[in-house]
């Protein structure tokens, strides 16, 4: 038996014997010719069948064996799974990658329906029949890019002596606060969906892990049906120690994203070329960096003003300012500094010398926020004066103050969501694009 052999690897061998196996794609059943494009989880190949429509009389069986096997491709439904052996040819007026695998036979190893999504159906109905919305190639090249990508943050992470952790998403308390927090049933008591990784990735820092990173799911009970929204996300996560600054955190950042998108362009570029119809560009560093109320002024002297002088930058903000640094820097990459305590969590550091302002950012990319990080406060009495201001109840922190009674370095980090970011690489509508399986305030399923 001939080992199967991928799509992709064909056009490295020579003309003889091939297996390949895939789903239909398309059946062109012509008169005297029929054409079959075979698709892989690597590409398509166009299969080809010198149709017998009849047999003469006194026909062999090599002529009989010909017509059934017409017959089995003319029934041949989109989506079908087939194995087929044949005779790989280079023959470069075949449009298709300049070869051809003509058909010696053909196995139906899974039938399939008539599909029920086309390419122009609703994205919400895409989403219903997800597993075959995959098989698209564009659908399809998404989470190779995600793999790419996530690959070469660890790659990173690694070189630069970051461990990976795995820290859980049950909790017994808020790991941000009780705000958009899934609660459920634990035993005889209660349990939390962990929104973020935060306090356990601090909780490395006095472990003595130095460096760590996370990729894994977070939740969120937020009711939005924004683009950009869901309940359950991958969020990419980093804390290191020793820090000065958050400078050194955004330095990391930068550095890692440049990392991230140098391997995409790389590897799949010319892929993203032909199917997304764009250009995948590497951003420079040092990426600008503007103070949140520096950013205010800029869109309102562009003609927006901010709703709320005491709140983050809002949607149409991130837009205005991304567009002006775009103008001004030629980039796409901004760090908004310096955000006001009153909006941001008991846990980052402030100001030295203005209590008013913390050690902190958001990145925004391509007019849209993917990430907050921050140095955060490491010294316990400041820790617990702040959690105060903020209205929390230091006994219900206990677990986590605890990790700061016997003493924590300086550290910082960031949370980052990876959807966001391939949303915004691949300049997609919606994070439903870019999310294996969307989980929405109206979706479970599939």
């Amino acid at each position: 038996m001939i080992t199967r052999t991928l799509v992709k690897q064909l056009a490295a061998l020579p003309d003889g014997p091939v297996s390949v196996a895939g789903w239909v794609e398309t059946v062109r059943d012509q008169k005297k010719v029929q054409f079959v494009i075979l698709r892989d989880e690597s590409g398509a190949v166009q299969l080809v069948n010198p149709a017998t429509r009849e047999l003469e009389e006194g026909a062999d069986a090599a002529a009989s064996a010909r017509l059934a096997l017409t017959e089995q491709i003319s029934e041949l439904g989109h989506g079908t799974f087939v194995r087929v052996t044949g005779e790989l040819k280079h023959d470069e007026r075949v449009k298709l990658g300049g070869l051809e695998v003509k058909i010696g036979s053909l196995e139906v190893v899974a039938e399939a329906l008539e599909t029920p999504i086309a390419a122009d159906s609703s994205l919400d109905k895409r989403m219903d029949w997800r597993f075959l919305d995959l098989r698209h190639p564009k659908q399809n090249l998404i989470f190779r890019i995600q793999t790419t990508f996530l690959h070469a943050l660890r790659t990173y992470w690694v070189e630069h002596d970051f461990v990976e952790i795995q820290t859980p998403k049950l909790m017994a308390s808020a790991s941000e606060s009780r705000a958009e927090l899934f609660e459920l049933g634990y035993f005889e008591g209660k349990a939390y969906l962990a929104q973020s990784p935060q306090f356990f990735k601090q909780m490395a820092q006095p472990a003595g892990l130095g460096r760590v990173f996370e990729v894994g799911p977070a939740f969120r009970a937020d009711p939005s049906f924004t683009s950009r929204h869901a309940t359950e996300f991958t969020s990419i996560d980093a804390e290191m120690s020793w820090i000065d600054s958050h400078e050194d955190v955004m330095k990391m950042h930068e550095e890692l994203l440049v990392a991230g998108f140098t391997a995409v362009r790389e590897k799949h570029g010319a892929e993203i070329e032909e199917l997304f119809g764009l250009e995948i560009t590497v951003p420079t560093t040092p990426f600008p960096r503007i103070p949140l109320a520096e950013a205010k002024q800029i869109v309102a002297e562009h003609g927006y003003v901010v709703p709320r002088a005491d709140a983050d930058m809002d949607p149409e903000g991130e837009r205005r300012i991304s567009e002006y640094v775009k103008e001004t820097y030629g980039h796409e990459f901004v760090f908004l500094t310096d955000y006001a305590s009153s909006i941001r969590p008991f846990y980052h550091m402030r100001h030295e010398g203005d209590s008013n302002l913390t050690n902190s950012y958001d990145l925004i990319y391509n007019g849209v926020e993917i990430s907050t990080g921050a140095q955060r406060e490491h010294r316990i009495d400041v820790l617990v004066e702040q959690a105060k201001e903020k209205g929390l109840d230091p006994e219900e922190l206990e677990f986590y103050l605890d990790f700061f009674r016997y003493g924590v370095p300086p550290h910082g980090g960031f949370g980052m969501g990876l959807a966001r970011v391939l949303m915004l690489m691949l300049h997609e509508h919606s994070i439903r694009e870019t999310t294996y399986l969307f989980r929405g305030p109206t979706r479970l399923l599939p």
